[in-house]
């Protein structure tokens, strides 16, 4: 059965996705949620494993769209769009994501990458 979050709040300023289960408040940064992407890009395709996202400490949302009652479609400037994030994978998400977080950042650590890109961003002006 799907756990549906009581309310969803996008704080663009602080890029932090805002959801409420069962009275609980939790906080989702851009960053997390696009290094956690429910895609097979990032998941992988039956036995193939997923790619480690590296380089996301600055990414941002740029839309997000319902998908029926059961999930989120999340946009963001790199370009990724296709992972889903239905209700239980976002509760899970924010019930576990210190945890979730440390390991992302031990596989980091492991395979000799960074959370920040080699590139520096150009502002157009």
């Amino acid at each position: 059965m799907s756990v549906m979050p009581e309310k969803i709040n996008f704080k663009s300023k602080s890029q932090l996705l805002e959801l409420v289960f069962n009275a609980e408040t939790y906080l989702l940064p851009a960053e997390f949620l696009r290094v956690n992407s429910p895609s097979a890009e990032v998941r992988g395709h039956g036995s193939e494993g997923g790619v480690l996202p590296v380089g996301k400490q600055d990414v941002r949302i740029v839309g997000m769209e319902h998908v029926g009652h059961y999930a989120l479609k999340i946009i963001f400037d790199d370009g990724h769009d296709s992972g889903l994030y239905d209700w239980n994978y976002l509760n899970h998400l924010c019930k576990n994501q210190d945890s979730i977080w440390q390991e992302y950042l031990k596989q980091l650590d492991e395979s000799g990458e960074s959370r920040t890109g080699l590139f520096i961003k150009a502002k157009q002006v």
